[in-house]
């Protein structure tokens, strides 16, 4: 495989989780943005997008195709002590995405697209119904974010270094300083609120 291959020259559905992240990690951007959006979880998810969801230039889109993906109703209203020990690595990735996703790590590219729009539309109305009966998930994604891939329009047609805007060149350029030492591409003080499996309530 070449730098820049395609995804399907590669057999995903058998190998190694190192075979998985090699083959990844050789992937043009726009390739790897379509994996992220269909990988399956039963395969490597924890290896392969662990690392993939950690790099800037995913977007908004393939990301929220990928938390779907994943299946979050399954693990959203069972107590994190309740889980199996297999399922618990797959969850603290939903965890980590929605970290992301909140702290506005990934952005709307022009071509921005969800596989399922129904999915994220559905989500978004049970947190409300939630919040109405005094309760709330694990996996609560920040409306007013995810709301830009529904809605689409101006700021998804507006392109990539227009969304980040002038105001914000200085944090940036900063992230993309520090990103590869964070590792996870988020602060750590957002990283505190990241929840541990050990002694939680």
């Amino acid at each position: 495989m070449t730098k820049a291959a395609k995804s399907e020259q590669f057999d995903w559905t058998k190998g190694t989780s190192e075979a998985h992240l090699a083959a990844a990690q050789r992937l043009s951007t726009e390739e790897l943005r379509k994996l992220v959006a269909r990988y399956d979880w039963s395969m490597h998810a924890e290896a392969v997008l662990g690392w993939a969801l950690a790099q800037k230039n995913i977007d908004l889109g393939a990301v929220l195709s990928c938390f779907f993906k994943g299946d979050p109703q399954r693990f959203n209203y069972i107590p994190k002590y309740d889980l199996f020990e297999d399922m618990r690595p797959l969850a603290r990735l939903l965890d980590l995405i929605c970290l992301r996703v909140n702290s506005g790590f990934y952005l709307v590219w022009p071509d921005s697209k969800l596989t399922s729009p129904d999915q994220l539309a559905a989500w978004i109305s049970m947190q409300k119904e939630d919040r109405e009966k005094g309760i709330q998930g694990r996996f609560v994604l920040d409306e007013m974010i995810v709301k830009s891939v529904l809605e689409g329009g101006v700021r998804s047609s507006l392109g990539r270094q227009a969304l980040l805007g002038q105001a914000d060149s200085k944090t940036s350029l900063l992230r993309d300083i520090f990103s590869p030492i964070l590792e996870l591409g988020v602060s750590r003080e957002d990283l505190k609120y990241l929840p541990h499996e050990d002694g939680e309530n």
